[in-house]
């Protein structure tokens, strides 16, 4: 009989690889060891030089883990990229995750900050779907799973780029579901709410806007990276093989609220 804490064979990924951008920390790095946990091997790609201790920890669990370093905000190698890692690793799951923020009042947000925010949330999460996608379709299936946010359905302060690139995953969720969800490709995103990583660091050091946030999230406390791991498992999973174009939001009832 199977032990309570053993996956269901629905909830399995032997046999599978998946690309998790963004994976040497937080959400994705968490994402990529439940994935190895769940019998996948791993492509990790990270822009940093921060992918050994995730590769372990993949590895402890008898998985492949292989390293791929590149910054997605590169925009001249990124096509070249992207076709060249997916021409050499042949994926059943791509886990659009990398994302960067930026900070400042809208009124005076530099142009800068909002072009490298749509970039690499945006842009780069596109281009990874596409050719993802395409290989996928030739091959009769895949999963393509997006990072959005709580920001998809809200404006937020002082984060004007953000909230556009995370309104634009959900609508380019939706789209490539319309276009793929008959033809093998199942494309849905995941939406947290806050979550204690580096990108909410800032506001965590700001013990009053900590204590608002707090307040404000029925579950009296902000998620862990590991609090998304299952609906990422899900999502790769054969028991989403009829979930398309779906935001699955874990905020803690965030958005209840």
């Amino acid at each position: 009989m199977r032990t309570p804490q053993e996956p269901s064979p629905t909830f399995l990924l032997t046999g599978r690889r998946a690309l998790v951008t963004g994976a040497g920390s937080g959400i994705g790095r968490a994402i990529a060891v439940a994935y190895a946990a769940a019998g996948a091997d791993l492509v990790l790609l990270s822009e940093r030089d921060n992918l050994d201790e995730v590769a372990e920890a993949v590895r402890a669990h008898g998985a492949t883990a292989t390293c791929v370093r590149f910054d997605l905000a590169d925009v001249a190698g990124r096509a070249g990229f992207v076709e060249a890692l997916l021409d050499e690793h042949e994926v059943d799951v791509l886990v659009n995750n990398a994302g960067v923020i930026r900070r400042a009042p809208s009124e005076t947000f530099p142009d800068h900050d909002w072009y490298d925010v749509i970039e690499v949330n945006t842009h780069a999460a596109f281009h990874l779907a596409r050719a993802a996608g395409r290989r996928m379709l030739a091959r009769d299936g895949g999963k393509i799973i997006n990072i959005a946010s709580v920001l998809s359905f809200q404006g937020g302060v002082f984060v004007p780029s953000y909230a556009a690139s995370k309104h634009a995953i959900a609508g380019l969720t939706r789209a490539l579901a319309n276009e793929w969800a008959g033809r093998g490709v199942n494309v849905n995103a995941i939406a947290p709410g806050y979550v204690e990583t580096a990108v909410t660091e800032g506001l965590r050091e700001d013990r009053e806007r900590r204590a608002e946030i707090t307040a404000r999230i029925p579950a009296g406390r902000w998620a862990t990276p590991q609090d998304i791991v299952g609906p990422a498992v899900f999502l790769a999973s054969a028991a989403a093989d009829y979930v398309h174009g779906h935001i699955l939001v874990v905020d803690g009832g965030w958005l209840c609220r």
